[in-house]
């Protein structure tokens, strides 16, 4: 088990990288249904201290090929600039003042040499180790990303973790318009993480997507451990999306067209930023 800091509500992993290893789940409960569960592993690093990351075993490398990887232009503006950066600019943009805390970026890694990444998540700390931000970083299969930026405000953060809500304004379901809202519902990491998407449209809830994750170190043996117990991890997700797909459009679903994408960033409304 990873150590942890204390003195947060829910103190992070100390180490500069960590896993997550536990299943994501999809249930649609309208207009058909459908239910889909399988068991994944993520990656939770500290952005500022990738070298280190890359340091906890020689089958782990950062911005180059391994057995498992992480590649800073697999995120943000994609073109390898350092992610830390980035991710505290668009903090700062958002009111939000992280100098000297932590970004922890919660996302799958590369297996030898492929990653597909549907949603990556940045959650920034200020430098007393609270929860100050989160960034949510959506992909969708057609080569486009979108990043939410949301501010923890006062009451989002309680006992039973964070509330979040932001209208979608990107395309990622070929099945599910734009006219939705998202719930975020988050245990931050520590021992153990929780990420759920509510998506709602006027009439109520119309899919779920979970993950639960329990820590564990980054070590060789884990890492094995982990690319033997849950082989090709990156292909499965990619080829479960479609597959799942051709379920629905076969239950009735069909496909609602690709509007152009919106800017690769937005923020909440300015009246919510009170940070």
């Amino acid at each position: 088990m990873s150590g942890q800091a204390a003195g947060t509500p829910f103190p992070p992993p100390t180490e500069a990288a960590s896993f997550y290893v536990g299943p994501v789940m999809h249930a649609r409960m309208k207009p058909v249904t459908h239910r889909f569960s399988y068991k994944v592993f993520s990656l939770l690093l500290d952005l500022n201290r990738l070298d280190e990351a890359a340091g906890s075993t020689p089958l782990f490398s950062v911005n180059r090929f391994n057995l498992l990887s992480f590649h800073e232009r697999d995120h943000g503006i994609r073109d390898g600039s350092p992610l830390n950066k980035y991710a505290r600019d668009l903090f700062t943009q958002a009111g939000l003042d992280l100098s000297g805390g932590r970004i922890l970026l919660l996302c799958y890694p590369r297996i030898l040499g492929y990653v597909f990444d549907p949603l990556s998540v940045y959650f920034g700390y200020s430098k007393e180790g609270e929860l100050v931000g989160v960034l949510y970083e959506v992909r969708n299969t057609f080569g486009e990303a979108h990043t939410y930026v949301e501010p923890v405000k006062p009451g989002d953060l309680s006992q039973s973790g964070l509330r979040q809500e932001r209208d979608k304004l990107f395309y990622v379901s070929p099945f599910n318009p734009l006219t939705m809202r998202y719930l975020f519902r988050v245990l931050p990491p520590g021992q153990s993480i929780s990420v759920r998407i509510l998506v709602k449209d006027i009439e109520g809830p119309v899919l779920a997507a979970t993950f639960h994750g329990k820590n564990e170190a980054l070590t060789s043996q884990n890492l094995l451990k982990l690319c033997l117990t849950i082989p090709f991890l990156t292909l499965k997700i990619i080829v479960g999306i479609h597959v799942e797909a051709l379920w629905l459009w076969a239950k009735g679903m069909r496909l609602i067209p690709r509007p152009a994408p919106p800017p690769k960033t937005s923020f909440p409304p300015q009246e919510n930023q009170t940070r």
